[in-house]
């Protein structure tokens, strides 16, 4: 059995700081964003390929039954991959951006074998891994158990 990954859903406090990171400093587009911000729909997006978008669900939507803390989800990181140039383009405007590193350009095995990746966080805290891999079929894919 195949699937695709749809949607990954991040619980947010600032929605604004959020999309301006998505849209302005990985360069992913928004989708929604005008009707959320009119009330007619809950939550904003952002689409990073056809198939997949990460939804940006405001306090509103999560905090209703703990008001007073800020959710932290069991979410160690997700990782987005790319091409070598825009992989490089993106470290850029990271670094334009003053928005620092954890680790890396480092070697990690991934769905499709080894690649380089690079991890940093966005305004709240969330662990991302931008990748690429170098070569086409390099490795053989991620089972699990493997």
């Amino acid at each position: 059995m195949a699937f695709k990954m749809d949607h990954i859903v991040l619980n947010v406090v600032d929605v604004d700081a959020m999309l301006h990171f998505y849209v302005e400093v990985i360069g992913v587009h928004g989708e929604r964003v005008d009707d959320f911000r009119d009330g007619t729909v809950p939550f904003p997006s952002v689409r990073l390929n056809q198939d997949t978008i990460i939804d940006l669900f405001p306090k509103t939507m999560w905090g209703k039954d703990n008001p007073d803390q800020v959710c932290r989800p069991n979410l160690n990181h997700f990782c987005l991959v790319t091409d070598k140039r825009n992989w490089e383009e993106l470290q850029q405007r990271l670094e334009r951006n003053g928005i620092p590193a954890d680790d890396g350009p480092v070697k990690r095995w991934g769905a499709h074998g080894t690649g380089i990746s690079i991890y940093f966080r966005d305004p709240e805290e969330n662990v991302i891994e931008v990748r690429y891999y170098e070569g086409s079929g390099e490795g053989k894919p991620c089972l699990l158990g493997s």
